[in-house]
């Protein structure tokens, strides 16, 4: 990418996509759009096409998404699956129409299957089936991707897609029904030290195991990959290293301060039993990522604390 080419980031006030754009104005990009959801609703086909036949932009970073943790994936299926698969179809097939150079489109792990051989290479999609509890957000992405590739066999174009793990960082979502696990941990612990509350609950049996990666080092894959890579399979995003959920619950309670019992209701879903990602395609690729897990969730709980409206979202 040319530092002055015109460059929308679809999802700007998100994580990830607030993220692309530190990354990408650090890297001294000088001609980025972008839109609030307010000015344009990605869920509308007649807005899509008037801001993208207006604009032109000649890249295109797709990070905008409806997500959610276990309980609102699994509550509420029919509007993830709606919601996602619409937003995507409309950003890519605009971006088609109008001669958009390269679009990099950001998906999620959760398109493996359930029980996929670990870690996951990116060969293992749509080999068996998914995990239930976050299927229709998983169809819509793979749908995504697919789209991506058609597009990319029928009509030369060079769309390219990334599949990040567990991602948290600056910009999260801790709303205490839907957010995803770290950010929700976090929540959880530092209003139990702020109440001096003797113990926290919380979900499952603590035994899945899980890998993180930071948002940042997402954003500089995302940067990486725009101008180094090109091809139909998607690329992983993520550490290549796991931990359980009772370990990380237990990291971010020292983060925090947190000093009182942690207890797991095992009645409520574990979800996924392990979900690790193969790296080594980025790696070859010539990339790695920076923050380690400790240092990453100090910054995150920063970010909460000198951010209200977002812990209140």
């Amino acid at each position: 990418m040319e530092k002055n080419a015109k460059i929308y980031v679809a999802g700007h006030r998100g994580m990830v996509g607030s993220a692309i754009v530190r990354e990408l104005e650090r890297q001294g990009y000088t001609n980025i759009i972008t839109r609030t959801h307010k000015e344009l609703d990605l869920t509308r086909q007649d807005q899509v096409e008037e801001f993208f036949a207006k604009e032109k932009p000649e890249y295109v970073f797709l990070a905008a998404a409806k997500v959610g943790g276990i309980m609102g994936n699994a509550t509420a299926k029919a509007d993830f699956m709606y919601d996602n698969m619409i937003l995507e179809m409309n950003v890519i097939h605009a971006a088609w129409q109008n001669g958009c150079k390269k679009l990099e489109f950001l998906g999620s792990s959760c398109i493996y299957p359930r029980m996929a051989p670990q870690p996951m290479t990116e060969k293992v999609l749509l080999t068996s089936e998914l995990e239930k509890t976050n299927e229709a957000y998983a169809l819509a992405k793979i749908s995504g991707l697919k789209y991506c590739e058609y597009l990319n066999g029928q009509y030369g174009t060079d769309y390219i897609s990334v599949m990040p793990t567990n991602l948290y960082g600056p910009n999260d979502n801790y709303h205490p029904e839907h957010s995803h696990v770290l950010p929700a941990l976090i929540r959880r612990f530092h209003e139990a030290k702020e109440q001096n509350l003797p113990y926290v609950t919380c979900w499952g049996d603590g035994s899945p195991l899980r890998e993180f990666l930071y948002v940042d080092d997402l954003a500089n894959l995302c940067v990486f990959l725009m101008n180094n890579y090109s091809g139909d399979e998607t690329v992983n995003a993520g550490t290549g290293k796991e931990l359980t959920i009772k370990e990380l619950t237990e990291l971010v309670a020292k983060v925090i301060g947190y000093e009182g019992e942690i207890r797991w209701d095992s009645t409520k879903p574990n979800g996924t039993p392990r979900k690790l990602l193969d790296v080594s395609k980025a790696t070859k690729l010539g990339w790695t990522y920076k923050t380690e897990l400790e240092d990453g969730i100090r910054l995150t709980y920063d970010d909460f604390l000198n951010n209200p409206m977002r812990a209140e979202r």
